[in-house]
């Protein structure tokens, strides 16, 4: 694949595609300091992280100014949106929400380095956060879509809508989820993952 031409088809200037190159030179010298990705998949890290996590922008309105993200772990999709944002809509705000201590010390170096003013890290679980309720949640690789379903409407409103990245076995978690939960549902495919899938949910509420 040639990432640069991918990357055509985003409108990324090449301002903004210089800083996420940026910011996989520096995950890949601090996943040599802990494990952030796989060591295997750095071989594919722009199609299997990066690509993955830029899709996301083609289902984000411009209308959304508070961007949550859960589990931000290696920064996938957070920091990659936070890039593109910065540029595309930069009035976005994007909290960052990591439990691992570590980690939060990773994201707010590459927040410093790459100059993400738009980007506040909490060092938290998910559970117990108090922040104003964002337009638009996302989440890649956190929780299954149930536990997820969970965290938005604590977190979340009637208005909030969220973006989550699936595996293969989304089916079964939107059957599990729909125990619980009602929802507004969207199912894209990925452009990366041939098994995987995006996730759009609205209107959450809990089933009666």
């Amino acid at each position: 694949m040639d990432i640069k031409n991918e990357f055509l088809q985003y409108n990324v200037s090449r301002e903004t595609f210089k800083k996420i190159e940026q910011f996989a030179e520096l995950l890949k010298v601090w996943n040599q300091k802990m494990n952030l990705v796989s060591r295997n998949s750095l071989k594919d890290l722009w199609e299997r992280h990066i690509l993955d996590s830029v899709q996301l922008i083609n289902y984000i309105s411009p209308q959304v100014k508070n961007l949550l993200d859960i589990g931000s772990g290696a920064g996938f999709p957070a920091i990659i949106l936070a890039i593109l944002l910065q540029e595309k809509n930069p009035e976005t705000k994007i909290t960052l929400v990591e439990s691992i201590t570590k980690k939060t010390v990773y994201l707010n170096d590459v927040r410093e380095k790459l100059g993400l003013s738009n980007v506040k890290v909490i060092n938290s679980r998910v559970e117990n956060i108090n922040l104003p309720k964002p337009n638009l949640i996302t989440a890649r690789a956190v929780a299954a879509l149930d536990v997820l379903c969970g965290y938005v409407s604590k977190i979340g409103n009637n208005n909030t809508e969220s973006l989550f990245l699936k595996g293969k076995s989304y089916k079964d978690e939107i059957a599990e989820a729909e125990k619980h939960w009602k929802f507004d549902l969207e199912v894209f495919p990925n452009k990366y993952s041939d098994e995987g899938v995006i996730l759009k949910l609205g209107n959450l509420r809990k089933q009666k």
